[in-house]
């Protein structure tokens, strides 16, 4: 375990990444969801940014939506700098050995969102103004493309912040798996608020994803599910 000023030094570099990553997405949430509230307006699934242009607005929407990963290329510096290289990390080209696990993961996370919602849904019926749902809206069969590249951006960026940097830090500054697992999870759903009370529906997924890094120490497994989560189910809202 660190001590003295290596363990203070650590400490307040894990606390100046996270809050650059996390209070832009938190602060983010936070603003739709009360204009949700208010009424002022939704939340909008796919861009709309050159109305009437919608090859435009795919180039676009990805082109907007690439800063969320760029905290990525920082998380990994800071990690090879103290001798966790992405390698280490699990992180590279994903194997077969990836994609089956990652499948499975991605399986057990939808049935772990349906076990959520059914859960809730006495709530959600009856308090809908605490639900903020995405609109999904029509746009060309290609918005698949768009999909894919939020759905790959999204899980890459999550992954590595939320695991490979974040959980590789608790424990050299000594936590233990379940308070690091606590508190990743807790920083996972925080920036999901957007949807209201249906952010809990994320947990499952949130968990399953964390504890597959914990126990195997292999980003590239927890990528791949998160990615075929979001891949699916935009693929499906896209094509119906």
């Amino acid at each position: 375990m660190l001590e003295g000023h290596e363990r203070r030094t650590l400490r307040l570099e894990t606390t100046f990444v996270m809050l650059a990553f996390l209070v832009p997405a938190v602060v983010s949430a936070v603003v739709l969801f009360a204009r949700h509230l208010s009424g002022v307006g939704g939340i909008t699934q796919f861009p709309d940014i050159v109305r009437g242009q919608p090859v435009t607005n795919l180039v676009l929407g990805i082109i907007a939506y690439s800063p969320v990963i760029a905290a990525v290329p920082l998380a990994l510096l800071l990690l090879a700098r103290t001798g966790q290289p992405p390698s280490e990390l699990g992180l590279g080209v994903p194997r077969l050995s990836d994609w089956f696990p990652g499948l499975g993961l991605a399986v057990g996370a939808f049935c772990g969102e349906i076990a959520a919602a059914i859960v809730l849904s006495p709530v959600i019926i009856h308090h809908k103004s605490l639900v903020s749902s995405v609109p999904v809206g029509h746009v060309p069969s290609y918005y698949v493309i768009w999909g894919l590249a939020i759905s790959a951006i999204t899980a890459i960026t999550e992954e590595v912040m939320m695991s490979g940097y974040l959980l590789t830090r608790l424990e050299q500054l000594g936590w233990t798996p379940r308070r690091s697992l606590a508190l990743s999870l807790a920083l996972r759903t925080s920036y999901h608020v957007y949807y209201g009370i249906d952010f809990l529906l994320t947990v499952p997924a949130g968990y399953l994803l964390t504890r597959s890094f914990q126990k195997h120490g292999r980003l590239m497994r927890p990528i791949v599910a998160h990615f075929l989560f979001d891949g699916i189910l935009l693929t499906i809202a896209i094509l119906t």
